[in-house]
């Protein structure tokens, strides 16, 4: 879509414009909605995009009945960028996401997850693009809209008493005191890992410890 950007030109002080591309990208938080699930393990999808939209000065979120979403968006360098978290519950995350993106025409080379992993340590955060579920309902159901080319922040949230309760239960459970303890350093790294991907470099397979 071309947008209009200031050029200098000599001999005026008024100013001028050329044409530009300005691509979108979009970033979406997973989560449960309702304040029950605030502070959750599967909900620290949502507690990342919400710490960055802060940090990075978004607008205020507006709810997108149509889009089954709340939406925020903002300006980033030469990209438009667009945070999503669904108002759906986690297993039909899928259907809002591909009504946003068929609304605002978003490669899914463009798109990038955050979510919580239970497969990786708590401390940990992986970085990938494409892969399957693992289990995950609100993966599996983004990879039955969209396929599975788009990119992850998988943020680790098992622990010692992961094998010791029932899975549902355990990513529905509050994280423990000392994980709380260490919420801002998993926030401002979820942070930096987004605000790349927002200034143009592409989502690379990694892992990034934020416990020292």
């Amino acid at each position: 879509m071309a947008l209009f950007q200031k050029k200098p030109q000599l001999g005026s002080s008024l100013p001028l414009y050329r044409l530009g591309l300005q691509k979108t990208l979009l970033i979406i938080g997973l989560g449960n909605p309702g304040k029950e699930y605030d502070g959750t393990r599967h909900n620290i999808g949502f507690a990342c995009l919400d710490h960055f939209a802060k940090k990075l000065e978004f607008p205020d979120w507006i709810v997108k009945k149509d889009l089954h979403s709340q939406i925020s968006q903002l300006t980033i360098s030469d990209s438009r960028v667009i945070l999503m978290k669904p108002t759906t519950f986690m297993n039909l995350s899928g259907k809002a996401t591909a009504a946003v993106q068929h609304f605002y025409k978003v490669p899914i080379s463009h798109i990038i997850v955050v979510h919580d992993e239970l497969d990786i340590d708590f401390g940990q955060i992986r970085n990938r693009v494409g892969g399957g579920a693992a289990g995950h309902n609100g993966i599996k159901s983004l990879v039955e809209h969209l396929g599975e080319s788009f990119g992850r922040v998988r943020v680790g949230i098992r622990n010692e008493f992961t094998n010791n309760s029932d899975g549902t239960d355990f990513v529905l459970s509050k994280f423990s005191k000392d994980e709380q303890a260490q919420m801002n350093m998993l926030l401002r790294e979820t942070t930096s890992i987004l605000s790349e991907f927002a200034h143009g470099q592409p989502i690379i397979t990694e892992t990034r410890s934020f416990i020292v």
